[in-house]
């Protein structure tokens, strides 16, 4: 299952391991534009993509068909549509159990990038960023397995080592904070205790790992997205994917086997990525992240239904201007100009983006997006009152899931259901949700945190009494 040539002996190579919608309509579209521009003096780069895990095999099936050529359907807040055909992707790895052609291409002298986006608790670190080592899909991998993205990069860079094909840049692509800097932390840590030594150095030696902040909001496709594709080009397009029209890559500029010229497409290269990403992780996903627990409180299915909620766009314009536009002051961002483009953006109705999507994965959430705004307010001796209410919306919604009484099924990759039950099992639910060291860390327990929580808790049952949904 593959597609395209590439271009000769010239052409470079990024591996891209997780071919999801926010690849397809992010990456591929910097490199596609980049290739479309035919500037002189630059080599030709082509994407290969594959995954670690069998749940994508339909989409890279539809890939693989098309010869890796999709659509891109684009909106704008105002409903303006735009399409492209997306020719970026020149090989699709079929998905095996042994990984077998992900590794080759992964070990071919050509490859000079390897990027991968498999989400924040893809990464199994805790509070300190070490190991979560207990995790069974790590616990296996440390054991020979490729489950994982460490299980995985292991057998490709042991390839690579052993064939000699010589250096490249491992880019993370995700929503994790300094996710390079991290990456290259659990990586070490990971092949340290397999006891691979000779390849520890190898990695140490032979890799490079950037950190990056990624944004353009991309729902999962639904069917009215194929439709609207055929509709507007004619192309009965098995796999499109659809995004918004704002685009933003921040990259930090560090690479040790060259690179695509992205900047010449509209990426940024940085020398620190820190005030970028901690802008779009404490703005734009916390924030996404209230709108889409609070909507599902109160009945709604989208997120731009949510924003347009007077009260539920307030709770979100609180916690920025309130908590968070203090604690990162200075920037070199227009801090408040972001937080009002971010709810622009999430205001688009024509993105559907739904609730659910958005609402996952809360556990890996909160400590990522939340916990650092409330830590830093109480170190300030500030009481975050707008940001608690994230983490109390978010306390009402698992109340509702434990319940069985969520309008959809909940996904959560590094939630332990039977702690998130046992809360609600507690003679203080609130106490128990507050004392989780997985979510809270220091904090977890304090009395500070504790009361923060209280206060914008019964602020969020007022509310929810007043609109019904007690």
């Amino acid at each position: 299952m593959s597609s395209g040539q590439g271009s000769g002996e010239a052409a470079h190579v990024i591996l891209h391991i997780g071919a999801g919608s926010f690849h397809r309509a992010h990456q591929a579209w910097y490199l596609h534009r980049l290739n479309e521009a035919k500037l002189p003096g630059e080599p030709h780069w082509s994407l290969t993509v594959g995954n670690i895990r069998s749940d994508m095999n339909a989409v890279l099936e539809a890939l693989a068909a098309q010869d890796g050529v999709y659509t891109l359907e684009t909106v704008t807040p105002q409903g303006e549509r735009a399409y492209e055909t997306i020719r970026s992707i020149e090989r699709v790895v079929p998905w095996t159990e042994s990984l077998d052609a992900l590794i080759e291409a992964g070990a071919d002298p050509a490859c000079k990038i390897i990027s991968f986006t498999v989400t924040e608790g893809g990464y199994y670190l805790d509070e300190h960023d070490q190991l979560d080592s207990a995790n069974p899909d790590l616990a296996a991998d440390l054991k020979g397995g490729h489950t994982t993205i460490y299980g995985a990069l292991a057998a490709i860079l042991d390839a690579r080592m052993k064939a000699g094909a010589g250096p490249l840049t491992l880019q993370t692509c995700d929503n994790l904070r300094r996710n390079g800097e991290r990456f290259h932390a659990g990586m070490s840590a990971f092949l340290e205790l397999r006891g691979e030594a000779e390849l520890a150095q190898w990695f140490e030696r032979n890799t490079a790992c950037p950190s990056s902040m990624v944004d353009r909001i991309t729902p999962r496709p639904t069917p009215d997205v194929r439709e609207r594709v055929k509709a507007a080009t004619g192309v009965n397009d098995a796999c499109p994917v659809m995004g918004e029209a704002f685009i933003q890559w921040v990259i930090e500029e560090r690479f040790i086997a060259g690179r695509p010229a992205w900047e010449k497409v509209g990426a940024e290269l940085v020398e620190s990525v820190l005030p970028y990403e901690e802008a779009k992780i404490r703005i734009l996903n916390a924030t996404h992240s209230c709108i889409a627990w609070a909507g599902t409180l109160v009945g709604l299915n989208y997120i731009h239904e949510g924003t347009h909620d007077a009260e539920i766009r307030q709770f979100a314009f609180e916690y920025v201007s309130e908590d968070v536009i203090p604690c990162l002051t200075p920037s070199p961002l227009d801090l408040e100009r972001y937080r009002d483009v971010v709810l622009e953006r999430f205001g688009n109705p024509y993105i559907q983006d739904t609730n659910q999507r958005v609402a996952a994965d809360g556990f890996s959430k909160l400590p990522g997006f939340i916990a650092p705004t409330l830590a830093e307010c109480f170190e300030r001796g500030v009481t975050p009152a707008a940001t608690a209410m994230l983490p109390a919306l978010f306390f009402r919604f698992l109340d509702r899931w434990q319940a069985g009484k969520l309008p959809y099924a909940y996904q959560d990759g590094v939630m332990d259901e039977r702690v998130a039950r046992g809360f609600f099992a507690a003679p203080d639910p609130l106490q128990a949700f507050a004392a989780d060291r997985l979510l809270w860390g220091s904090m977890a327990g304090t009395q500070e945190l504790e009361s923060a929580l209280a206060g914008a808790l019964a602020r969020v049952d007022v509310w929810l009494a007043k609109r019904g949904q007690v």
